[in-house]
C-alpha cells in the first residue's frame, strides 16, 4: 500500500499534510474511547503497552512479511483487522503510524515524505472497521467468539479501504489515463487476494487467544478480546 516517490509531485502533496492531520485526529479520538474504556485495567498506561506490541507488529508486517510490487504500489499483508481485535483500535492505529514512520526512518528514508499518504491510507479505513465492529459484532459477543463472515466482512473493508486510497492518490497524482487505470485495477485485484488470507489469520489467532485465555486476559490486550462490551 506504499504510495511511491513520484506518484504525487510535490506541487500536489500539501493535501497529504492535511488528510493525516485528520487521520491523526481519528487515532486520538479511538485511543482517548480505549483509554476510557479500559480505565479499571491501567486506562492510558494499558494503551500504551499494547501500542508497543502494535509498533512491533506493524515493523515487522513492512519488513519482514513478503510483499511485491504491483501496478501504483505494493501489496503488504497489513493485518490491521487482526490488530484491531486483539489490542483495540487505539493501540492499532498507534501502532501503524508509529511502526510505518519507524520503517520510513530506519530502511527507506525515499518513503518519508510520503508519510501523509501512506499513513492516511492505514488509519482511515481502521477507523471505518471499527465503526463497522461495533455493528456487526454484538455486545454480548467477545472477539474471540466472532464468525468467519464478521473477520471476513472487516477485512474486506480495511483492504477495500486500502486499496481505495490508493486508488485516489494515483488518480490525484497522474490524473485518469488508460495507463493508470490499469495500474490501479492491477493493484486492486491483487490487494483483494489478501481478504481471502486475513479472516482465516484472524480466526487462528484469536482461537490461540481463547486457548491461552489465562495469558491474553490482561492489560496487554483489550478487553473486549475475552470480554463483552
Amino acid at each position: 500500500m506504499h504510495i511511491e516517490p513520484g506518484v504525487v509531485d510535490a506541487a500536489k502533496i500539501t493535501l497529504s499534510y492535511a488528510t493525516a492531520a485528520a487521520a491523526f485526529g481519528l487515532t486520538a479520538f479511538m485511543a482517548r474511547q480505549d483509554a476510557r474504556a479500559d480505565a479499571h485495567r491501567g486506562g492510558w498506561a494499558a494503551l500504551a503497552a499494547r501500542s508497543v506490541l502494535t509498533t512491533l507488529a506493524v515493523f515487522c508486517f513492512f519488513e519482514v512479511f513478503p510483499h511485491a510490487p504491483v501496478g501504483v504500489s505494493e501489496v503488504h499483508l497489513i493485518l490491521g483487522s487482526t490488530l484491531l481485535l486483539l489490542f483495540g483500535a487505539g493501540a492499532t492505529a498507534i501502532g501503524l503510524a508509529a511502526g510505518l514512520l519507524a520503517q520510513g526512518l530506519l530502511f527507506a528514508p525515499a518513503d518519508l515524505p510520503q508519510y501523509g499518504m501512506n499513513v492516511t491510507t492505514l488509519l482511515v479505513p481502521l477507523y471505518a472497521i471499527h465503526q463497522l465492529a461495533q455493528r456487526i459484532i454484538p455486545a454480548r459477543t467477545a472477539y474471540v467468539d466472532i464468525q468467519y463472515r464478521q473477520a471476513l466482512a472487516l477485512s474486506l473493508a480495511y483492504q477495500g479501504g486500502i486499496v481505495l486510497w490508493v486508488a485516489f492518490w494515483a488518480l490525484y497524482g497522474h490524473g485518469v489515463g488508460a495507463d493508470t487505470l490499469a495500474e490501479v485495477g492491477s493493484f486492486g485485484v491483487a490487494y483483494m487476494g489478501v481478504v481471502l488470507l486475513e479472516p482465516l489469520v484472524d480466526l487462528g489467532v484469536l482461537w490461540g487467544a481463547k486457548m491461552l485465555a489465562g495469558r491474553t486476559r490482561g492489560r496487554w490486550f483489550t478487553a473486549r478480546l475475552h470480554s463483552p462490551a
